[in-house]
C-alpha cells in the first residue's frame, strides 16, 4: 500500500478539483492511502506532527483527553512558547516524559528535520490560472522535500498543460500535458483514470469550502472546436470529444455520497456536438427535468455507512460531526439540552476529539432525532453549463431543448463585439422559450477597445428591459496564458492602460464583480453614455470607490469642473498622465497640471477609512452618521 497525497496549492477557487477527486477514486481503487490537502503547507507539517506526537501521549497517559488540547500542542511545536509547554505538562504526572516528546517534537519541527524523513511515495498537484504561478511553484517546492522519490511527483491542470517546459525549468518536474485519457498514464495498468467517477469524500477532509457545492461536477463533452487566442481549451484537451455517459456516474455517486442537488457541466463548447440532444435526453433521464424538485437525503445516515465500510475515516468522521452539531443547532429547550449532553457524553463537542468508534456509538441513539429534524424542504434543482455556451452554435431547436431542463443560469460567452448579432438573437430566443436567467462572462483587456465593454454591457441591459430578463454581466480581465507576464496580473491589451483597468476594478469592487439587471444602477456605475463612461474612468480611484460621498461633498462636481476647464493639448497630457495611474514623480512641468493631480488624486482609500486626523476622515465619519439616520427615517416602523 503506497502513501498518496493529492495538493491543490492555496489559491480561492469557485469548484473543487476535479482531476484530483478522480485520482481518489483511482488509487484507492488499487487500495492505496490516500490524503488530499488544501490549505497553508506549513499547517499540514503540524498537523503531521501533531498526530505522531498524539500517539506517544496517548501510549504514556491514557487518562488525559490530548486531543482537547490539540490547538496548544500545535502552537507550543510551533513557538516554543514555555508557558504553553508547562500548561501542557501540568495535565499529567508523568510530567518528565511528557516534556521530553513535547521538546523533542518542538526541536523537529524547528531543525525541519521533517524533510529528511520523507513519508509520501506519490504525490500529485492539480494546477489552474498562470497568474497562480508563485504559489504553484511553492507547493511543488514543498512535493519535492517530502516525497520519497521525486519521480513521483505528478503536475497536471491548466498551469502545467500551458508552461509546461517553464515548470520543468523552474522546479526540474516534468509536468503532464492535457487529460489522463490513456491506460497507464500513471502506472502500468488498463485503468482510464479521466472515465472514472469523482471521490467526493476528499472535500470533506479539508477546512476549505468551495463556494459551488451540492452538486454532481462531470463533463457531457471534451474539448472545443475553437481556437481562440485567449483560451487554452484548445491545447488541454485538443481532441473534440462529442459525448460522454453521465448517468452511470450520477447513480454511483447518488449511492456512494447522496443525492445532489445540482448538476455542474464543465463542457467547453457543448453546442458544437452533434450529439447535443442526446446529451439533453440523459441530462433529463438523470433525474434533472424542469420543475423537479429535491430533497437533501439523510447526510449522517450516508458518512456513518461509509465509516462502517471504513472509506476514508478521516472525512466521514468530519461529515459526521458537522451533521451532528447541524441537528443540535437545530433543536430547542430541552431536546437540544439532552443533545448536547449525550454529545458531550461521547466527547463529540469539539471536533478535535470525535472519533469513529464514538460516532458509531453515538448514532443508533440519535439516528431517529436525526431524521425527525433533519431539512426535507424541497428545492428545485438547476442545470449549469458553467463555461459558457457560444453563441455562433446556438439555433432555435437547441434553445428549445435547452428549454426542457432547469438550467439556471444560462451561459452565453459575450467576448467581442463582432459576435453582437449572434448574441443579441441568443438572448432573444432565450426569452421567447422562457428562459429567464442568464450569465456571461465579458472578456476585456485583450483585443478589444475600452468602450466595447460598456457597449457590451449596455446591451445586456437594455435586453433585459425588453424582453424581462435577469442577465448579470461578469466583466473577466484577460491575462496571458504564456508569454512575458502570464506569471501575474499585469498585463494590458494594446487598447487599454492602468487608470482604466483600476478603474473597471474598483466599480466591480463595488459591485461584487457582477452587473446585474437595473439601468439605473448601471447609469449610476459605469454613465449614461459613452463620454459619461470614460469621465468615470479618469476620475480619481477614491471619486468612484466612495461615489456617493464625493457627490454629496461637491468634490466631484469640482472635479469635472476643474478637469473640463483644461485647453485641448493640456488635456491630453493630463490624460497621458492619468492614464499611467503612477501619482508620484510627474513626467511634466505643468503647474496647472501638477496642481491638479496633487489636489485630486494623492488621496487614497486609508486616508479616508483609517486616519482619524485628517480632515476627509472626519468629514466621510459626519456623511456616514447622515445616511443610517436617513436610512432609519425610511424603514418601516414596528407598531
Amino acid at each position: 500500500m503506497r502513501n498518496i497525497l493529492l495538493l491543490e496549492p492555496n489559491y480561492k477557487n469557485k469548484y473543487p478539483p476535479i482531476g484530483l477527486m478522480k485520482l481518489a477514486t483511482y488509487h484507492r481503487m488499487l487500495g492505496d492511502n490516500v490524503v488530499f490537502y488544501k490549505g497553508d503547507l506549513n499547517d499540514f507539517i503540524l498537523n503531521n506532527l501533531y498526530s505522531e506526537l498524539l500517539l506517544k501521549l496517548t501510549s504514556i497517559d491514557k487518562n488525559i483527553i490530548w486531543q482537547k488540547h490539540k490547538n496548544k500542542i500545535i502552537q507550543f511545536i510551533k513557538t516554543a512558547q514555555k508557558d504553553l509547554l508547562e500548561e501542557i505538562v501540568s495535565l499529567s504526572k508523568y510530567d518528565l516524559l511528557i516534556t521530553n516528546w513535547l521538546v523533542y517534537y518542538k526541536d523537529y519541527f524547528k531543525r525541519k528535520d521533517y524533510f529528511k524523513n520523507p513519508t509520501w511515495d506519490r504525490v500529485c498537484i492539480t494546477t489552474l490560472f498562470t497568474f497562480h504561478w508563485k504559489v504553484t511553484i511553492q507547493t511543488i517546492e514543498f512535493a519535492k522535500k517530502i516525497v520519497k522519490d521525486k519521480n513521483q511527483i505528478f503536475i497536471g491542470g491548466v498551469l502545467a498543460t500551458v508552461l509546461a517546459d517553464d515548470l520543468e525549468k523552474e522546479t526540474g518536474i516534468k509536468a503532464h500535458k492535457g487529460l489522463l485519457n490513456k491506460k497507464g498514464d500513471l502506472d502500468k495498468n488498463n485503468i482510464i483514470i479521466d472515465n472514472l467517477p469523482l471521490d467526493y469524500s476528499i472535500l470533506d477532509e479539508i477546512e476549505y469550502k468551495y463556494p459551488e457545492n451540492n452538486a454532481y461536477y462531470g463533463y457531457t463533452t471534451r474539448g472545443c472546436t475553437r481556437k481562440c487566442s485567449f483560451c487554452a481549451v484548445w491545447k488541454i484537451e485538443p481532441e473534440f470529444s462529442e459525448y460522454i455517459s453521465l448517468k452511470q456516474k450520477i447513480k454511483k455517486i447518488e449511492k456512494e455520497y447522496g443525492d445532489q442537488r445540482n448538476l455542474l457541466l464543465l463542457d467547453n463548447n457543448v453546442l458544437a456536438s452533434k450529439k447535443f440532444p442526446q446529451i439533453i435526453k440523459e441530462i433529463k433521464e438523470s433525474g434533472f427535468i424542469k420543475g423537479v424538485k429535491f430533497r437533501n437525503p439523510n447526510y449522517l445516515d450516508i458518512a456513518v455507512k461509509n465509516l462502517k465500510k471504513g472509506k476514508n475515516d478521516i472525512a466521514h468522521i468530519n461529515k459526521s460531526f458537522e451533521q451532528l452539531h447541524y441537528l443540535l443547532n437545530r433543536l430547542k429547550s430541552d431536546n437540544q439540552q439532552n443533545l448536547y449532553n449525550l454529545l458531550d457524553k461521547y466527547k463529540l463537542i469539539h471536533k478535535n476529539t470525535a472519533t469513529k468508534k464514538n460516532i458509531l456509538q453515538i448514532y443508533p441513539e440519535i439516528k431517529d432525532l436525526y431524521e425527525q429534524n433533519r431539512n426535507k424542504a424541497p428545492k428545485l434543482r438547476y442545470v449549469d453549463f458553467n463555461q459558457g455556451l457560444d453563441a455562433r452554435y446556438i439555433t432555435e431547436e437547441k434553445m428549445q431543448l435547452l428549454s426542457e431542463i432547469p438550467i439556471k443560469p444560462l451561459r452565453i460567452a459575450f467576448d467581442n463585439m463582432a459576435f453582437k448579432d449572434k448574441y443579441v438573437k441568443a438572448v432573444k430566443l432565450a426569452a421567447k422559450y422562457e428562459i429567464k436567467h442568464l450569465s456571461n462572462y465579458l472578456l476585456y483587456n485583450e483585443k478589444d477597445k475600452p468602450e466595447e465593454l460598456y457597449q457590451r454591457l449596455r446591451i445586456n441591459i437594455d435586453l433585459a428591459e425588453e424582453y424581462n430578463l435577469q442577465i448579470y454581466s461578469f466583466p473577466m480581465k484577460f491575462h496571458p496564458i504564456d508569454g512575458k507576464k502570464y506569471k501575474n496580473r499585469s498585463h494590458l491589451g494594446r487598447h487599454w492602460n492602468r487608470k482604466f483597468i483600476r478603474a473597471i476594478q474598483t466599480v466591480l469592487n463595488a459591485t461584487k464583480g457582477k452587473i446585474g439587471k437595473g439601468e439605473t444602477f448601471f447609469n449610476k456605475a459605469f454613465g449614461n453614455n459613452l463620454d459619461e463612461y470614460f469621465t468615470i474612468l479618469y476620475m480619481p480611484e477614491t471619486y468612484i470607490l466612495f461615489r456617493y460621498f464625493f457627490e454629496y461633498s461637491g468634490r466631484t462636481k469640482k472635479w469635472k469642473n476643474d478637469f473640463n476647464k483644461f485647453e485641448v493639448s493640456k488635456k491630453e497630457e493630463l490624460k497621458r498622465i492619468i492614464e499611467t495611474n503612477e501619482f508620484i514623480n510627474l513626467k511634466t512641468t505643468d503647474k496647472s497640471i501638477i496642481d491638479f493631480i496633487n489636489e485630486y488624486y494623492l488621496t487614497n482609500r486609508d486616508e479616508i477609512l483609517k486616519n482619524p486626523e485628517s480632515d476627509i476622515y472626519k468629514e466621510k465619519v459626519k456623511y456616514d452618521r447622515i445616511v443610517k439616520k436617513k436610512d432609519r427615517r425610511t424603514q418601516p416602523q414596528n407598531k
